[in-house]
């Protein structure tokens, strides 16, 4: 006789055993076969790939930053391009608060000597009334203002030589206070022509001579005047540094488009925000791509299981 049917003709001897064990327990001993049963869940994991939203928003990423790099572009091209470093200081200027540039240089002669006790007289227009200053160069040729409006100014320098008043003039924009700084400052050098070329000058008055003998830079100066030439590397540098801004996005965006990553997209739209270039463009682009990025759905696959 088996083990299994001697464990049967036990119970069935003692059937009072049976029962005690069950109600010790609560629980009644099976009779049927045992059987396994499960769910519908699914074991999922979220998925590498980036969702095809995602991938739009990286492509409009990527639009941003050419037009960022165009910007810096712009910006690294001074002599060209939609705007050039005047306009962009006078348009500062536009904003600036009185009072809040510094204009000084120093005045030579047709030799590259400096001129002593020449007259330098600034006027600007302010509100439609005519402002003016005077100074007189000193013994190395310097000359110095403070308190000026930023802006456009015409600067005359009177040269007192040969019983004669010679007068050069130039157009000259006065930079705005940058950045931290509480003042803007302008330094430009003028050479004075040669006594010659202001005789070949026609007198005002139509004589043979003239007592006051000008000669006028400031018709050739109208679209781009004299300027100070550390405001124009500034220009410049902003130009590298938005081509750099958009190079480095670009970057993250197409890290974010081969790794699925919401997060690495997001910061590519946060840098190309910082490309702003003229009429922010850039900026704004950046900002809608931004915000997108808040709209990306997360998306996830089965787990799949091998045993």
């Amino acid at each position: 006789m088996g083990e299994s049917e001697e464990h049967a003709a036990l119970d069935e001897m003692n059937p009072e055993k049976v029962d005690y064990i069950d109600e010790l327990t609560g629980l009644s001993e099976p009779k049927g076969d045992l059987t396994f049963a499960s769910s519908n869940t699914v074991l999922t994991m979220r998925d590498p790939n980036m969702h095809s939203m995602g991938q739009a928003i990286a492509v409009f990423l990527l639009f941003i930053c050419l037009i960022g790099f165009l910007n810096g572009l712009d910006y690294a091209s001074p002599n060209s391009g939609l705007v050039q470093p005047d306009e962009f200081v006078h348009r500062l200027s536009l904003s600036a608060p009185d009072e809040t540039a510094t204009f000084q240089g120093v005045v030579y002669d047709d030799e590259q000597q400096p001129l002593e006790n020449a007259t330098v007289y600034v006027s600007w227009d302010d509100s439609g009334i005519w402002n003016s200053s005077e100074v007189q160069t000193e013994t190395d040729g310097s000359f110095l203002f403070e308190r000026l409006d930023p802006g456009l100014i015409r600067v005359d320098i009177i040269v007192e030589r040969d019983n004669n008043r010679d007068v050069y003039a130039n157009r000259v924009l006065l930079s705005p206070p940058a950045l931290i700084e509480p003042i803007g400052f302008t330094t430009i050098d003028f050479t004075i022509p040669s006594p010659e070329e202001f005789a070949s000058q026609p007198c005002s008055n139509g004589a043979e001579e003239c007592e006051i003998r000008n000669i006028d830079m400031t018709p050739g100066q109208i679209e781009h005047p004299l300027m100070d030439s550390s405001a124009e590397s500034l220009y410049i540098t902003i130009g590298f540094a938005f081509m750099g801004i958009a190079l480095i996005a670009t970057g993250f965006t197409l890290w974010a488009m081969k790794s699925g990553s919401v997060v690495v997209l997001r910061t590519a739209a946060a840098l190309s925000i910082f490309g702003m270039g003229h009429y922010y463009a850039a900026c704004c682009f950046g900002i809608v791509a931004f915000l997108l990025t808040f709209a990306v759905p997360k998306r996830y696959i089965p787990v799949e299981q091998s045993f």
